[in-house]
């Protein structure tokens, strides 16, 4: 499996764009609602929603890997974002 950079959008929508380490960033993700959210390798586990196929499919077209990721956010302790 490529080594992924994750980027996840502050939104509610839970999009998430996956980038290979060895690609450019896309510069829509340099835009202040992303913010960099880890790494996927072949030793740490994928975000619900990360496909291994279609990631490698959205690469080869794209350069990145656009998916909806199901996780949700660490709260703090009163229950808020």
């Amino acid at each position: 499996m490529s080594a992924y950079n994750l980027f996840r959008n502050t939104g509610s929508e839970g999009l998430s764009c996956a980038v290979p380490e060895e690609r450019s960033v896309p510069r829509f993700v340099t835009a202040p609602q992303w913010e960099f959210a880890g790494r996927v390798d072949g030793r740490r586990q994928k975000p619900l929603g990360f496909d291994e196929k279609a990631a490698a499919t959205g690469v080869r077209f794209n350069g990145f890997y656009l998916f909806a990721s199901f996780q949700e956010r660490a709260r703090g302790a009163h229950g808020t974002p």
